[in-house]
């Protein structure tokens, strides 16, 4: 039911179906304006639920998200938020997965002033310059480069 409409409920649906790995996974999104007058919150446009269901090897398993946007239905339909949702993953997967689990960043103990934000960005321009290089691995680059402090001195200075 991609795009479905129900006024009398006040919802909007679309799915995605894709298989890539010996993996099938199938993203349903559902999408409403309903809680928008009820809730007191400035620019709320939709709150949405996707469910995921991904089968391997004839197992298989469901994740449920839920979602918060200030784009209104005029703004994103149920299949554009889907889109997105799935983009934003793309993001925490390629940025913050590595700020947690790589550099730790959980367990740093550098809190107070600006010192944190100036870590994070310090963080971010590490992995961003290792990304330009062609690493995959933000991890094996960056015991390659420590191996290898010459070759990490060049990185950052070399234009």
């Amino acid at each position: 039911m991609p795009g479905r409409t129900d006024p009398g409920l006040e919802f909007t649906t679309a799915r995605q179906v894709s298989a890539h790995g010996g993996r099938r996974e199938v993203r349903e999104l559902v999408a409403t304006t309903a809680l928008n007058d009820w809730a007191q919150w400035p620019h709320l446009g939709q709150v949405a639920r996707v469910v995921s269901r991904r089968t391997r090897r004839g197992e298989t398993s469901t994740e449920v998200r839920y979602l918060i946007t200030s784009l209104g239905t005029a703004e994103a339909s149920a299949q554009r938020l889907l889109e997105l949702s799935r983009g934003h993953w793309g993001i925490e997967n390629r940025l913050h997965w590595v700020r947690d689990v790589t550099f730790d960043e959980d367990r740093c103990q550098v809190r107070s002033g600006a010192a944190p934000q100036v870590m994070a960005a310090l963080r971010n321009t590490a992995i961003a310059l290792l990304r330009c290089e062609g690493a995959g691995n933000i991890a094996a680059a960056l015991r390659s480069y420590a191996a290898h402090p010459k070759r990490a001195l060049a990185l950052v200075t070399t234009p």
